[in-house]
């Protein structure tokens, strides 16, 4: 990637916008624009002027291979942020030799100039997506290396195992005997260990997508005012007359750094009214849908066998108990709705907001009940671990050396499609294709 390149880090249209230039000519498409002579690591004032013309009055910044950020030489330019400076600056930069990046093009280089790694240059997408301080977090975690270093490690457990093993094969006569006594341990807690970061990726997934919480529930039931106060605000109609809601209204809320996708259902019941009556059916889909559901039950009515049908007819789906309107004459306890159902159950109430702190906490826990560091968040990278444990599944038991060799080998081949050691092109450009131009 010899050209050199430019473009946009930031949006245009505020006060200040940079422009960022990376290549093999990044210093001498500076010299050409900027008025001042900047050294490697330092940030000067002074002005770009075109044909005599002023430009802008602005500042730049210089880093000398290999000590920036793509690992190429690399330039910035902080202008003010009016579209017409822009447009002028770039027109500048093409005249002297700069082109316009492609997406992602900046990473794409840190990655090919071993800046970054594979796992790490797609964490740079997640902390830019993110929607959550926690996502954020998450994505950061990543980019530092968390995952590259589990990763690396089973690697190197794996590349031990196989090295040990095919010296044995070439040279039986000098084997020893705990070169084969110790694979079946080493195997099995390799799989275990890709097993858990499956598992743990697939439940953290939640916080780069968000997560589908759906309020379920008989009419009246204080559906309505338990999104209300989830929301922090009035978002649903709330009247005492049953049927109130006639279709899913959804809300994008943040629980504890979960994003989450709340949804009010129409109550379910039968009904021969033909608008409440597609309601009900969005709900029973909503239901099948949801990731959780919040199975509001009102609280001032005693347990009757219509809850015990609710709950059925929610069906596998992850579930919440949550005993609305606890500020009226409470018939149904926490404790007596969880002995009936095996269900968590919480008390709340919408009108004095008692409950909701922990009616929260109990959502988190439920949709995030790991809270330990290390989590694979990209798809791409769980369906990798995934892959790799499938090839290790029952290898400590195989007697046949070659067929477990070669399980071992296409083992750490998906494992490096998460690191980048050995991936394809196509796969790359396809990464990269995903980034915003500047990035």
């Amino acid at each position: 990637m010899s050209d050199t390149v430019f473009a946009p880090a930031t949006p245009f249209g505020g006060a200040l916008a940079i422009i960022r230039i990376s290549g093999d000519d990044a210093k001498a498409v500076l010299d050409g624009c900027f008025s001042r002579n900047v050294a490697h690591g330092s940030i000067l004032h002074g002005s770009i002027v075109r044909d005599g013309v002023l430009l802008d009055d602005c500042m730049a910044a210089f880093f000398k291979a290999p000590h920036s950020y793509t690992g190429e030489d690399m330039a910035e330019l902080y202008i003010h942020g009016s579209y017409a400076v822009a447009r002028s600056i770039f027109d500048y930069l093409c005249e002297l030799g700069a082109r316009p990046a492609q997406a992602g093009e900046f990473t794409k280089r840190a990655f090919i100039n071993g800046k970054l790694d594979l796992s790490e240059a797609e964490a740079v997408m997640d902390v830019i997506n993110s929607k959550t301080a926690l996502g954020a977090r998450e994505a950061l975690l990543q980019l530092k290396g968390a995952v590259n270093d589990e990763i690396r490690g089973i690697e190197d457990e794996l590349t031990d195992a196989l090295a040990g093993l095919d010296a044995a094969m070439d040279y039986p006569d000098e084997l020893e005997e705990d070169v084969f006594s110790s694979l079946p341990e080493k195997l099995s807690d390799c799989y275990k260990r890709l097993i858990e970061l499956e598992r743990r990726g697939l439940g953290r997934r939640l916080i780069r997508d968000g997560a589908r919480v759906t309020i379920v529930g008989k009419p009246n039931a204080g559906k309505s005012s338990l999104l209300n106060a989830l929301c922090g605000e009035d978002r649903a109609i709330v009247t005492s007359i049953a049927g109130t809601t006639r279709d899913a209204l959804t809300e994008h809320i943040d629980i504890f750094g979960i994003p989450v996708l709340l949804t009010d259902t129409a109550g379910l019941r039968e009904t021969g009214d033909e608008v409440e009556r597609i309601g009900v059916s969005r709900a029973k889909e909503a239901v099948r849908n949801a990731d959780l559901l919040l199975v509001a039950i009102d609280a001032s009515v005693p347990w009757s066998d219509e809850c015990d049908a609710l709950i059925e007819e929610c069906g596998e789906t992850p579930k919440l108990i949550v005993l609305c309107k606890g500020d009226l004459d409470v018939k149904i306890y926490e404790s007596a709705a969880k002995n009936a159902t095996g269900i968590e159950a919480v008390t709340v109430s919408a009108i004095t907001k008692e409950g909701m702190d922990e009616l929260r906490t109990a959502i988190a826990d439920m949709l995030l009940p790991d809270k330990s560091e290390t989590h694979i968040t990209n798809m791409r990278h769980i369906e990798a671990v995934a892959q790799a444990a499938q090839y290790l599944y029952g290898s400590w038991r195989l007697t046949d050396w070659d067929c477990l060799a070669t399980d071992i080998e296409r083992a750490l081949e998906a494992l490096s499609r998460i690191t980048g050691r050995q991936v394809d092109a196509e796969v790359i450009d396809r990464i990269f294709e995903r980034f915003c131009v500047g990035k």
